[in-house]
Order: structure tokens, then sequence, then C-alpha cells
């Protein structure tokens, strides 16, 4: 619990936090943020400004006692796990590091179909440091939106406790909006725990602390992607890809050599052996949004080839397996949308 105490966790966000935990005479509480943890290995050494910057990542699971009346499906939850990284990096450093985050958010929020929001979000009525500290932080994050020539809106008082944040909104198909990447850098944490590096001047000098999630929490990334959807997920996002579908049983050895293929070359694939007519075959797999349907019958047999139809009921003809897999592969790589 003492690590809390120190990182003011206790101070200002204990109301998120699980009751401790008496061991041994010794309270510990299930951990809230990964941030204090990062800054016990950064301190594990001695640093010098030629370690720097310094970046750890980790797919952290984290536990928030999130009142009962907020909770929402994957969206809200109590316990999620995300890909939380902090960055240790010297003044002259910072400006290169969050406009790197900046082209990082950018990249994988047009890779998976999002468009976005920005907000600039400032110092609330509860939280630590000094208005100086505060000043120079959200300047450092004003300026490199600035760089970016990226267009974002003020939050006032929607900060973290410890530090100013910029805050990511993903918009969805429908235009709701949902919580997306933080970018956050911090001068208090540093100051509480002392972390410092040795410059060349051989002082030591405070290090900046930058923290970055940029998918965020795992459960809502994914919800919202099912949202945003509406679960006909992309060619290479998509969790099956294609499904080889025989017209009877004699043609399941046929199907069973084609779906074999499509594994052999790494793609997601199934098959349905059951004894529904193919018109079942085709409706489940339409309704479970199967971007292909490979169906095989005598003539495909005899051919060799495979009828392929979309989830749309587009009908794109008779073709080889290759020109499939050629299609298919082409997709995936180019994620396309």
């Amino acid at each position: 619990e003492k690590i809390y105490q120190t990182s003011g966790h206790l101070e200002a966000y204990s109301e998120m936090m699980y009751s401790p935990m008496d061991i041994d005479g010794q309270n510990y509480r299930v951990k809230p943020m990964n941030c204090p943890a990062h800054i016990e290995i950064y301190k594990s050494h001695t640093r010098s400004y030629r370690d720097l910057p310094m970046r750890y990542c980790e797919l952290g699971t984290v536990y928030r006692y999130e009142p009962t009346g907020t909770l929402h499906g994957m969206f809200r939850v109590r316990g999620f796990t995300q890909d939380d990284s902090h960055i240790y990096c010297t003044i002259e450093q910072l400006s290169a590091e969050v406009e790197g985050i900046l082209d990082l958010v950018d990249f994988l929020m047009t890779t998976f179909g999002y468009q976005y929001k920005v907000f600039l979000a400032t110092r609330p009525e509860k939280s630590i440091g000094t208005a100086e500290e505060w000043e120079w932080s959200t300047k450092a994050l004003r300026e490199a939106l600035d760089r970016r020539k990226m267009i974002y809106e003020v939050d006032e008082g929607g900060g973290a406790f410890y530090a100013p944040k910029i805050d990511i909104k993903l918009l969805d198909s429908l235009g709701r909006e949902w919580q997306g990447p933080t970018i956050q850098v911090d001068l208090n944490l540093p100051k509480r725990f002392n972390c410092t590096y040795i410059g060349s001047d051989n002082a030591e000098h405070r290090v900046v602390m930058v923290h970055r999630a940029v998918l965020g929490s795992m459960e809502r990334f994914i919800g919202g992607l099912v949202e945003h959807y509406a679960g006909a997920f992309p060619t290479w996002l998509a969790p099956v890809q294609a499904i080889v579908l025989p017209v009877s049983e004699k043609f399941n050895d046929y199907a069973k050599k084609v779906h074999q293929t499509l594994r052999q070359e790494m793609f997601r694939t199934q098959i349905d052996m059951s004894d529904d007519k193919i018109g079942a075959k085709i409706r489940r797999a339409t309704m479970d949004k199967v971007p292909y349907m490979l169906v095989v019958g005598q003539q495909e047999q005899d051919s060799g080839q495979v009828a392929v139809r979309t989830r749309k009921g587009d009908q794109l003809g008779v073709m080889t397996l290759e020109a499939f897999i050629e299609k298919i592969g082409q997709e995936i790589r180019s994620r396309s949308l």
C-alpha cells in the first residue's frame, strides 16, 4: 500500500481503489494502475542520459472500483487489461516521443477503420503537483498537437489527477463516441518517486514520464469493434475468414482437401459438414457474418475449383482455389476495410 501513498493514489484516487487486504500485518492493494510498478523498474538501476528514452510496455490487468451504476457490458468493467506503456525521457526528447505516439495512434485507428476526435484534457479540481508543472506539461501536449496540425478541443478539468492528457474519442459507424487512446505528460510521479538520470554534465536531472495507452482497455476496444462493424469484420480481422460448404455428404472429402489447403496457407477457416441442405448452411454462415463461403459440389470437385460467394450475397463465380487464395491473401495483406 505504501507505493500508492507515494504515488498519490490514496490521496486523490482512493474511491476508485479496492479496500486493503491485511497479509501478515502488511496492507496490500490490487493495482488500479501500472505506473508505480513501472517506476520501480526504472528506479532499479542508476540511469544515464545515454539510456534514454526508455520505453516500458505491459499488457497489464488493473482493477478499479467503478460505481455499480456506471458498469456497462465490456465498455465499463472493474477488471480489465490494457496496453499500458510508460516512456522515460529528457525534456529535449519529449516532443519527438509524443509526436511518435500521435503517429502510432493515427496509423492504428486508421487501420481499424475509425474516425476520431482529439481532446486536450487539462487539470482537474482534485489533483497533485504545482501549477507550474501542470502548465508546462499541458503546453508540451498542446505544442505536439499543433506541430502535427491536429484539430482538437480543450476538455477543461478532464485530465488525470497527476497529469494533463491527450484523449482520443473513437467514432463508431453510428456516430457514437468511445474512449480511445490516451497520452499523458507527467512531471508529478517522477518528482514523488525521485526518478532521475545522470546527464552529460555528470549531474542528476529529473526524468520526464509519458503515459501511453493506444488500444486502452482490451475489453472495451474489442467491444467497440463489434459495435462499429456490427460483427461483420473486415476479412483481415474476421475470426473466421472463409468457410467451406459441401453441397452434400459425398463431397465432404473434397471439402476437407479445400479446407486443409486454406489452413496450410494460414487462413482462419472452418468447414460445415452437417446434414443440413446447402441453403441452410449458407444462411447460417451469412448470419455468422463469415466474409467468404466456398460452395463445393459435383462441378467444383470435377474441376478442382470452388464457387465463391460473400456474406452480402454476391456471387463471385467459380474459380480455382489458387485464384481465391491470391484474392483473399491480397485483401488481408492490405488490411482492406
